[in-house]
């Protein structure tokens, strides 16, 4: 039975489904799938076509809005809006430390989770939608790693989609792992040097606590065992529209002076352990690095092996010289399983899934080539989390595909411009740009 209320300017539902836990078993066992689905209140009674959304990730649940936040608002003019949880985040049969021993030893688990990347996604949706849309296509709006699973779409089942829209998610459709972290160090790093230069400040306050962070253990409130490492990782956040500006904060009152000397605060350790934590989505440090697992080579913890091709990223050679400590961006190392209470059990399933060799394809260059519906892409100039260059290559490769590339925004664009970036988009989908 879907529960229907309201919230200011938009009615919700909430909606579940079942599918096959494995498609090419569709007999076989399923899960649960949960959305939302989001109308204006004023054209409740009105037939309008329908917009899915697709969130970044992966292991991220959808948006949780209230009322007609952010790029919604601008949806909700010309869609009926499903945001799903896509399968093993928030509400659909979710995949944590406390649930997969469901599953069994760590082989299962692994197992398990082979069965979480964008091909089972995309047979999700096409699951799903005759259910909701009586069998007519929908428009899919794909942020980050959900244009990741748009692609996918594109390749798998392109009959179910009447447009295609992908904010900062163009992938490769051929890069191994270690080809994206190649090209996402040097990224890193020019962010990273562009923070010091808004903030050449931070140089020395970086430093010191690396430095404290070497000759201490330091655990965080929650169990979070705090290494360099992970204060270095906290450089995710400069991939955002205000990440600089963020980190910045961070840094400035990260100690206080105490009886015993010098100490980390306690408000600089809760606010790290809030954005250190996988807690609330530990599918992300799991399936990360296979969402580039496509042939037979392991992914093999790509990130980790690849950063040693970057000594300037070594915080210890950088404290022993004069450079700044560069932190790092988005990628997933075998120490965060180490670090977080939350990982800490999970550890021997990632190194599983790390060692897999047997990815299929989650693309056809071939139908790609040949696309014939409407595709619309923004690209993020220096993007760091999505390769530019990379992005554009596939641009090419998807016939018919328009892109819009801008330096306006950084990676949440979607977010940050909201709704002027899905309102050009969704423009040059109608061929009004």
């Amino acid at each position: 039975m879907s529960l229907s209320y309201r919230q200011p300017g938009v009615i919700l539902t909430d909606r579940r489904f079942t599918v096959p836990l494995d498609h090419t078993a569709p007999d076989g066992e399923t899960i649960e799938l949960y959305a939302r689905e989001a109308v204006a209140s004023d054209k409740a009674g009105q037939e309008l076509p329908w917009l899915l959304y697709l969130q970044g990730g992966p292991g991220f649940g959808a948006n949780r809005f209230v009322g007609r936040q952010a790029w919604l608002d601008r949806a909700l003019k010309d869609y009926r809006v499903l945001l799903l949880d896509q399968r093993g985040t928030g509400s659909s049969t979710p995949a944590s430390r406390q649930t997969l021993p469901l599953r069994g030893g760590p082989a299962e688990q692994a197992d398990y989770l082979t069965r979480f990347r964008a091909d089972s996604i995309v047979r999700d949706c096409e699951t799903i939608r005759p259910q909701v849309t009586g069998g007519a296509p929908w428009t899919v709006l794909g942020q980050s790693f959900g244009g990741f699973c748009t692609v996918s779409y594109l390749s798998l089942a392109p009959e179910g989609l009447d447009a295609a829209v992908i904010t900062g998610g163009l992938p490769s459709l051929h890069a191994h792992a270690d080809d994206v972290y190649r090209a996402a160090y040097p990224r890193i790093e020019r962010k990273v040097t562009a923070h010091y230069a808004r903030y050449p400040q931070d140089v020395e306050r970086a430093r010191r606590i690396a430095d404290h962070l070497l000759t201490h253990e330091v655990t965080l409130p929650n169990g979070y065992r705090f290494t360099v490492e992970a204060f270095q990782s906290l450089g995710l956040m400069l991939g955002a529209s205000d990440g600089s500006h963020r980190l910045h904060h961070l840094l400035e009152d990260a100690f206080v002076r105490t009886p015993a000397g010098p100490e980390l605060s306690d408000a600089f350790q809760e606010q790290a352990q809030s954005l250190l934590s996988y807690a609330a989505h530990p599918l992300y440090a799991l399936v990360h690095e296979s969402i580039y697992g496509q042939d037979t080579r392991p992914t093999a913890w790509a990130a980790e092996r690849v950063r040693a091709e970057f000594p300037q990223f070594d915080a210890a050679k950088a404290l022993a010289g004069d450079t700044p400590v560069l932190f790092t961006g988005e990628t997933v190392h075998p120490w965060m399983f180490d670090a977080d209470p939350a990982l800490r059990p999970l550890r021997e399933t990632a190194d599983l899934l790390a060692a897999r060799t047997d990815w299929q394809p989650l693309y056809d260059r071939a139908r790609l080539a040949a696309n014939e519906v409407r595709v619309v892409a923004a690209v993020y100039h220096d993007d760091m989390y999505v390769d530019t260059a990379h992005s554009l290559e596939t641009a090419r490769a998807i016939r018919g595909l328009r892109t819009w590339v801008t330096d306006e925004f950084e990676h949440d664009g979607l977010r940050a411009g909201a709704p002027r970036v899905l309102d050009r988009l969704l423009a040059m989908a109608r061929d009004e740009v």
